[in-house]
């Protein structure tokens, strides 16, 4: 008898028919067909996530405690709003000092970005790259760990639909968070970043 492989095996799992024993897979494809029926449950996130939604003159910042068998909880957050007659370098050294202040504030576990995905030009993207530049530097000088998410991923795990507005996500991040009062647009993106991670990071 042919040998089944592993798409061949799901289906049979899923039709719940019995799996021909005079076929076996090779022992690799067995041990990963195995093992992915025996994954464990994902072990909730503990501890303080930054989140941080980058903007050369409006970065948002996000403080959230998560803790098994509990609501997350918002310590603190802050829009780093620099005018616009300030200079660039005078901007990101204003994101970078915020960034450091809520790190210190806080016994910070990990930090996690909102990524940038699609910008109208080549100095808009330059502009939002340094913004995210003086953020993370202020987290790997204290050795924390940074991750980034796409916006669409950030959407999907905080509201559960890819193509949910931006309103769609601040309406849900403060009902998760029973924040009592509306955040700014920026904080809301920050607490939502924050609020991916811990959804869906893994050891």
């Amino acid at each position: 008898m042919a040998r089944m492989n592993v798409r061949q095996m799901w289906a049979a799992k899923l039709a719940g028919k019995p799996l021909p024993a005079a076929s076996p897979l090779p022992r690799a494809a067995a041990d990963s067909f195995q093992g992915s029926l025996a994954l464990k449950p994902r072990a909730a996130f503990s501890g303080v996530v930054l989140g941080i939604d980058p903007s050369l003159r409006g970065t948002g910042l996000a403080l959230v405690e998560f803790a098994p068998r509990r609501s997350p909880v918002m310590l603190r957050c802050q829009t780093v709003q620099v005018p616009a007659r300030q200079t660039m370098a005078h901007a990101l050294g204003e994101i970078h000092r915020a960034v450091g202040q809520f790190l210190d504030a806080a016994e910070v576990r990990h930090v996690a970005l909102e990524q940038t995905i699609y910008v109208q030009n080549f100095q808009t993207a330059q502009i939002l790259g340094a913004a995210r530049g003086a953020a993370i530097s202020a987290a790997a000088l204290r050795d924390l760990p940074v991750f980034e998410y796409a916006p669409l991923r950030v959407k999907q795990a905080v509201v559960g639909a890819g193509r949910a507005s931006k309103e769609q996500v601040a309406r849900t991040v403060m009902a998760l968070l029973g924040h009592g009062r509306p955040l700014a647009s920026d904080e809301a993106d920050a607490a939502g970043v924050a609020l991916c991670h811990a959804f869906t990071w893994r050891e």
